[in-house]
């Protein structure tokens, strides 16, 4: 399983300051945002909730069953953020909430227009290829595991919406911008990771392609511009441009999730998958698995093994 970066979680409400137990609400508006922390203390069932405005979700404690457009259900858990288009309802199941066990979770409602703002800023300024290839938010893609980037800057945003400071506005609109960006960034990797590249329409396919199949051998810059058609320099400007990161950062994001599958198997020892994902110092694996996951691969390994 992926690794999930956590948020930090404001203080649960006292007793005597709840009006209901379920979905209790509490809200900080600013002028382009507005933050719901919302707790719950009993279980419930199909519980109704629907915003004017987009919203960026994310667990805080606990744990739901989300129910959203007709999808089947899914366990909403800390950890993982879900972006809800703005008048589509939601329902959603709480099947351990107690007093004990509470749920806690944040809605950030976002100004439409300050989404707009900021996809015609991206479109104006870092055009993809392609008249109908343009930055957008994908309705379809709504489910994220939080990664460091994602959440250090929900953080920030809670930070500031709960904060007294004369500039909250301006700073939580700067930081609202780079949430729209990283929100588009991480939907665009969700594609190409999941290999639903006939919807990632893109010359740099092909490339992509190519380091998927063969991330374990040397790869590069060159070989993947020439698939790509493209020079060099363009081809790394256009690749960082629409996945978010440059050819090495995804070269080396393909090594670490495939040696976070092998590290599942308890009998592998850190110096094969090191060597299966393609590093031949064994040290400096570690050391680049650590600054990505947070852990070095023998902690991962005893935290997701599986039996085998």
């Amino acid at each position: 399983m992926p690794r999930k970066s956590l948020l930090n979680a404001p203080e649960l409400s006292e007793e005597k300051a709840l009006n209901t137990l379920v979905e209790n609400r509490v809200f900080f508006s600013l002028e382009n945002c507005e933050l719901n922390i919302f707790e719950t203390y009993q279980k419930s069932e199909l519980v109704p909730l629907k915003f004017n405005d987009l919203v960026v979700t994310s667990m805080l404690r606990g744990k739901k069953h989300m129910h959203l457009f007709d999808d089947p259900s899914f366990e909403y858990v800390p950890g993982e953020t879900v972006i809800v288009p703005r008048n589509v309802e939601m329902k959603i199941d709480f099947p351990e909430a107690s007093k004990e066990t509470p749920t806690q979770c944040i809605a950030l409602a976002i100004d439409h227009q300050i989404i707009v703002n900021t996809l015609d800023f991206l479109n104006e300024k870092y055009p993809k290829l392609g008249e109908k290839n343009c930055w957008s938010l994908n309705q379809e893609n709504y489910f994220f595991y939080n990664n460091t980037e994602l959440a250090g800057i929900i953080n920030k945003l809670i930070k500031e919406c709960m904060s007294s400071s004369l500039t909250k506005d301006v700073i939580a609109d700067l930081a609202l911008q780079e949430l729209i960006i990283r929100l588009v960034q991480t939907q665009t990797t969700q594609v190409v990771n999941s290999l639903k590249l006939d919807r990632f329409n893109s010359p740099i396919n092909p490339a992509i392609e190519y380091i998927k199949t063969n991330f374990r051998e040397r790869i590069n810059l060159r070989d993947l511009s020439e698939k790509a058609c493209m020079s060099t320099s363009s081809f790394y400007r256009y690749f960082k441009r629409e996945l978010g990161m440059s050819p090495i950062e995804f070269i080396l994001t393909e090594k670490i999730n495939y040696a976070k599958k092998m590290l599942s198997n308890p009998r592998i020892n850190v110096s094969e998958v090191s060597y299966a994902t393609g590093f031949e110092d064994c040290n400096y694996f570690i050391r680049l698995f650590k600054k990505h996951e947070g852990v070095t691969p023998k902690q991962y390994q005893l935290m997701n093994v599986q039996e085998y």
